[in-house]
């Protein structure tokens, strides 16, 4: 009498989560074997937020809170204990400087919207300072989130730095749907993500206002990713109303 099979013919179908899991999951043993991943240089990440700082010197001073030059001062003088504490190795103290850091700036950026806004009724800014405030304003958009998707995914980069091989997060990337055979191929055993990453990310939302090629799979990336989407769309809008005069 045949028997019946205990088991189903076929696994049911896996999440996207899943598949990159599984495709990265023997990529440790290559790893180990080939020796441990370089650390993630932090060069990208440092040269954004002081950007940040410069931009802010294109606003003008009733979009500002303080002088021009204060928001770089303060961000010169949170990324000397940043940057100590990460040659230490304190992690734990680097992730909260580079948190405090980032927050600043995004302080920083909603107050200068939010003046610029209030002064759009009032035509008290001139054409070129109205654009050039909504022109600085929108690449600040786009390094805040970049910053921020960049120290949130995956536990930040000192954890990725950490895990060696990056195999789950926030988003998709492309690399993390490839099996074994290919990442050995293209010479990615153990990719993880940089901040050039994260900065294309940001971009692509401010401009398509869409991720693209990197799916989106936590909530709290899709709630950011909403909040940058709406900074940039509003600001594209209310430039384009006061051009024609309708505000």
């Amino acid at each position: 009498m045949p028997q019946t099979p205990t088991e189903p013919a076929a696994a049911p179908n896996r999440t996207a989560r899943e598949m990159a899991q599984s495709a990265t999951q023997a990529v440790g043993d290559a790893m180990s074997s080939s020796g441990k991943k370089d650390p993630e240089p932090r060069w990208p990440a440092i040269v954004a937020v002081l950007a940040v700082g410069g931009l802010r010197l294109a606003l003008p001073e009733g979009l500002s809170l303080g002088p021009a030059w204060l928001l770089l001062l303060v961000v010169g003088i949170f990324l000397v204990p940043t940057v100590v504490t990460l040659r230490r190795k304190l992690h734990k103290v680097n992730q909260i400087f580079g948190y405090i850091l980032t927050s600043v700036i995004t302080l920083d950026m909603a107050w200068s919207l939010y003046r610029l806004v209030a002064a759009l009724p009032s035509h008290k800014q001139s054409p070129l300072d109205l654009l050039r405030s909504a022109a600085a304003l929108w690449l600040t958009n786009i390094l805040v989130f970049a910053s921020w998707y960049w120290r949130l995914d995956g536990g930040g980069p000192n954890a990725r730095d950490l895990q060696g091989v990056h195999t789950d997060g926030a988003f998709l990337f492309p690399q993390m749907t490839l099996d074994q055979s290919a990442r050995v191929e293209m010479g990615e055993q153990c990719w993880s993500p940089g901040f050039i990453d994260y900065l294309f990310i940001a971009f692509n939302t401010s401009t398509a206002f869409s991720p693209t090629d990197c799916p989106v799979l936590s909530r709290w990336a899709k709630v950011l990713m909403m909040i940058q989407a709406l900074i940039s769309f509003a600001t594209v809008v209310l430039l384009a109303a006061r051009a024609v005069n309708i505000l």
